[in-house]
């Protein structure tokens, strides 16, 4: 029993020409929606990128500064702890029985007036750490303020074109899908090698002024003639792509048009 063939093998000529040319206009309509988004997505993915940096950095410098004051604050409990002690070995010294005893507070009360000053000391140097971190950290929460208020900005922005043409790229992407269920796979991928391999994204193009659309070098009349046939699938010898006649396409672009148009109204 003869295997029956699907309905992508059973199109005609002409109907895979058109459905390779409408795939064409939908995935160029689709190429323009993206470009005019431009690298919107992108700055906005940089921007959540670094904001997201410099909070880390700003916890870390908070972090570092409560460490700083905790350390001033012990200094300063050090120096009262030394003060206490220097007080009780004053008092200490009044009763006294001997030069030895005396001697001995004296030590300690010089040991414990070293603790101060170290602490004093210490204290400064910390101080001083202090204000360098504060003004790093005033600087560093103005650049992430700042930062906050680009991409609030760009979100904005990208939101609003992406609700400008949320619908009409919602119906081409499912236009395009409608289009390639009509294709069969070898002229699918290779519609996708050639779009792919281009910088304009034009694996399908039109005869223009009896030349290969966006060139200028002339297709011999015969071949012409056999393009507007459809009846068999021609491409161009120099660039590779695949030539539909000018009625066709604008038949096509028409159609697309309207689909287009349906979209962005309805």
């Amino acid at each position: 029993m003869a295997k029956k063939k699907s309905a992508k093998e059973t199109t005609s000529v002409e109907e895979k020409l058109r459905a390779l040319y409408r795939l064409q206009l939908i995935d160029s309509a689709i190429d323009k929606i993206r470009i005019v988004r431009g690298e919107l997505p992108l700055e906005v993915e940089d921007l959540q990128d670094e904001i997201e940096g410099l909070q880390t950095r700003l916890n870390n410098l908070q972090s570092e500064l409560e460490d700083l004051q905790n350390k001033v604050s012990d200094r300063k409990n050090a120096i009262i702890e030394s003060s206490e002690m220097i007080k009780k070995y004053e008092e200490q010294q009044k009763n006294v029985r001997n030069n030895r005893e005396f001697d001995s507070l004296s030590k300690e009360i010089e040991y414990q007036t070293l603790e101060i000053q170290l602490a004093e000391k210490r204290m400064k140097e910390f101080e001083a750490q202090i204000e360098q971190k504060k003004e790093v950290l005033e600087s560093a929460e103005e650049t992430l303020n700042g930062r906050k208020k680009d991409l609030e900005v760009k979100e904005k922005e990208l939101e609003g074109i992406i609700k400008e043409t949320e619908k009409e790229e919602k119906a081409l992407l499912k236009a395009s899908e409608e289009a390639e269920e009509l294709i069969e796979d070898r002229l699918l991928n290779a519609y996708k090698r050639i779009r792919g391999s281009v910088k304009n994204g034009l694996a399908v193009v039109p005869v223009e002024r009896g030349s290969s659309g966006g060139s200028f070098i002339k297709i011999p009349p015969q071949r012409q003639l056999d393009i507007a046939a459809r009846k068999k699938i021609i491409t161009d010898e120099h660039s590779g792509r695949i030539l539909v006649d000018e009625e066709l396409a604008n038949e096509e672009a028409e159609k697309v048009k309207d689909l287009t148009e349906k979209a962005v109204f309805a």
